[in-house]
């Protein structure tokens, strides 16, 4: 779907990965976020695994080192087949550009389309006094994400990771063709977590994300299949 409800598989293991997708009935193709904990346990297994049921994959490795080894490391994603992929903004236009060489290539390497770039700005768990504090960057924190997105469109990327609070922010910066995929999303009756920047489905639908991405109150819910539906019947309404 264009505007997906994406499913993150914070799970330790592979097998509880799958057990836990083989709730849902067949026919019902997902979009679900490989995470690092996943991804570190289990490999390119498990995106394989994931695509041959027919899902979509979001791998959130969230890459950030030297330019030359973000490209390779972008080469290999580009070959698996994903649908999105990450990268740190702070990394710099140098690292985000050879980001999406490696991408492009590996992709092509496959005769695969390539997977969405998507940079991380500032991270959902992030408040004021923490990007002020422990990252010594002034001002707010929308406008440290508008910056980086500014930034990872201009570097080629196509879109960026952000809380649902700023994603109108960065259309309005920087056009409504950026995707903004908005983690951090809460039903009005869950618990935050240790998200700091939480906005419930409908509200982000109305701030103009793209898509959703929900981990907690689906994959901890005593009906997984049923929490997942109701947050999806919720976006897609408030979309129409």
């Amino acid at each position: 779907m264009s505007r997906p409800v994406i499913i993150a598989l914070d799970f330790p293991t592979a097998d509880q990965a799958l057990t836990f997708l083989d709730q849902f009935p067949t026919g019902i193709n997902l979009t679900v976020k490989i995470g690092m904990e996943l991804f570190y346990a289990a490999g390119p297994q498990i995106v394989q695994a994931i695509e041959a049921r027919g899902h979509a994959v979001f791998l959130d490795l969230k890459l950030h080192d030297i330019p030359n080894t973000v490209e390779a490391a972008m080469r290999v994603i580009g070959r698996l087949g994903v649908r999105y992929t990450t990268v740190h903004a702070a990394g710099g236009h140098v690292m985000l550009a050879a980001a999406k060489r490696g991408l492009v290539a590996g992709a092509t390497e496959r005769g695969l389309s390539a997977p969405k770039l998507l940079a991380i700005t500032q991270l959902t768990s992030t408040n004021q006094a923490m990007l002020n504090t422990d990252q010594q960057i002034a001002g707010s924190v929308q406008a440290s994400v508008v910056h980086y997105a500014k930034l990872a469109q201009a570097s080629g990327c196509d879109g960026a990771i952000c809380s649902a609070q700023e994603v109108a922010a960065i259309h309005a910066a920087v056009g409504p063709d950026f995707i903004g995929i908005t983690p951090g999303i809460r039903p009005a009756t869950a618990a935050a977590d240790d998200q700091q920047r939480v906005m419930t489905p409908t509200a982000a639908a109305k701030a103009g994300s793209n898509g959703l991405v929900v981990g907690r109150p689906i994959t901890q819910a005593t009906d997984s299949v049923r929490a997942y539906q109701q947050i999806l019947t919720e976006w897609s309404a408030a979309n129409d």
